[in-house]
């Protein structure tokens, strides 16, 4: 998708990873490990870095945006996104 020079993919443990130079960082996790990982998000992402989420949310954390479209097999999916602020 000519995003090479921009993007970095890692397959780590999320909760020791160090996650401090993410600008995104997307999730595939279902919610209660989310809700483990969230305090490291809000302590380690610098303000403006994006969080989304495939499925699952945080809690009681609430999204910037949530879209759900059906993709091209019929199921339906959800992706939630938070901000850091």
């Amino acid at each position: 998708a000519g995003v090479e020079a921009r993007v970095e993919f890692r397959q780590q443990d999320a909760l020791k990873a160090d996650l401090s130079q993410a600008t995104v960082v997307t999730l595939y996790l279902l919610s209660a490990s989310n809700v483990k990982l969230r305090p490291r998000l809000q302590a380690e992402l610098k303000p403006g870095s994006r969080i989304v989420s495939h499925q699952f949310g945080m809690g009681d954390w609430q999204p910037d945006k949530v879209e759900t479209f059906t993709d091209a097999n019929g199921t339906s999916r959800t992706l939630y996104l938070w901000t850091i602020k």
